[in-house]
């Protein structure tokens, strides 16, 4: 398998599982087959930034379109997106996009549609955490999905 294919597969993977929290380096990694530091390198010289920078990215998105459409807080969205510590989540978000969490809703709701209810984006979220558990609690089984 060549390089650019090895790494589109770890980089799926990423695009798949963004909101888990647990997304281990080690294991994309192996979707690779590269060992952690190498595939780092190698993956950083294909797409410009680290496997942790892309997965702040992404996460970084995916809040944005929340406080954009979803009537949660900026705590539940932080946590929904895969971040464990709310710190770190304003300091990366304020950092990618020049506003805090907050500052980026109040400029940014009103301009589309209502927002969807807190209500149903937690239902979502929560089919996506449970399909997360079943899948986690497969691999730590030994189960074929």
């Amino acid at each position: 398998m060549d390089k650019a294919r090895q790494l589109r597969l770890a980089k799926d993977a990423m695009d798949r599982d963004w909101a888990d929290p647990d997304l281990d380096l080690a294991a994309v990694a192996a979707h690779a087959g590269y060992s952690r530091y190498h595939f780092i390198r190698a993956f950083r010289e294909t797409y410009g930034e680290t496997p942790g920078q892309y997965l702040t990215h992404r996460r970084i998105e995916r809040a944005e379109d929340l406080l954009r459409t979803a009537d949660l807080s900026v705590t539940e969205i932080c946590h929904l997106v895969g971040f464990s510590s709310l710190g770190t989540f304003s300091a990366r978000f304020k950092t990618r996009t020049g506003l805090t969490p907050s500052a980026y809703r109040t400029r940014h709701v009103g301009r589309g549609a209502a927002l969807i209810p807190g209500c149903y984006a937690m239902l979502w979220a929560g089919g996506l955490a449970r399909g997360q558990d079943r899948a986690a609690a497969q691999r730590n089984s030994g189960e074929a999905g």
